[in-house]
């Protein structure tokens, strides 16, 4: 009988050094902080999933953008111009689109690419009122605000996350900069996704 206690806590002994990482045999353990973003939010290693990696890009990218004003408040500014360029317009003209493509092709993409925010939401690219309620909509998806006056979207921008009845946002052309706004679900007239 002591043979067998003897036997069964030796077996547990080395177990424990085994998966405690005793010994010659230690196991290296990673934090989520220390692994990248890609491999934090689920990829395999070795396998990063492109449309996690680029919508990921393209948060960095517009996030990064935070905080760049307008120099006299009249769609003009170094940064300004450059979103513009990107679509080919000059200094004046309203950028939000300008700045959703520009941050799409910084990140490796040529659609959208277009300073017209209506034409970012084309029926085929828009989510349906049912994927909205299932919560499909994800970071670098795309929001528009529609204006009743005008009859039509007059404002795009970046999907950053999504709270409950909330998504927080990064879009351009607000207060004359870029910017991060927490809108209610309930004021955006359609959503759509340009990476799938």
């Amino acid at each position: 009988m002591a043979t067998m206690y003897s036997l069964f806590f030796g077996v547990l002994f080395v177990a424990v050094l085994f998966v405690g990482g005793v010994g010659n045999c230690s196991i290296e353990r990673e934090t989520v902080e220390d692994q990248p973003r890609s491999m934090a939010m689920g990829a395999r290693p070795g396998h990063d999933g492109p449309i996690v990696s680029v919508r990921e890009r393209i948060m960095d990218i517009a996030i990064g953008e935070i905080g760049i004003t307008e120099a006299t408040g009249n769609n003009d500014g170094a940064k300004v111009e450059e979103y513009l360029a990107y679509t080919g317009l000059d200094i004046g003209h309203a950028w939000c689109a300008a700045f959703v493509s520009w941050c799409y092709g910084k990140a490796g993409l040529s659609a959208p690419r277009n300073a017209w925010s209506p034409a970012l939401f084309p029926m085929a690219r828009r989510y349906t009122s049912q994927q909205i309620k299932r919560g499909s909509i994800r970071a670098a998806d795309l929001f528009a605000i529609y204006n009743q006056q005008l009859g039509r979207i007059n404002h795009v921008g970046i999907v950053q996350k999504r709270e409950r009845s909330f998504i927080l946002t990064v879009e351009g052309n607000v207060a004359n900069r870029v910017l991060s706004r927490r809108r209610p679900i309930v004021t955006i007239y359609a959503f759509s996704n340009w990476l799938e």
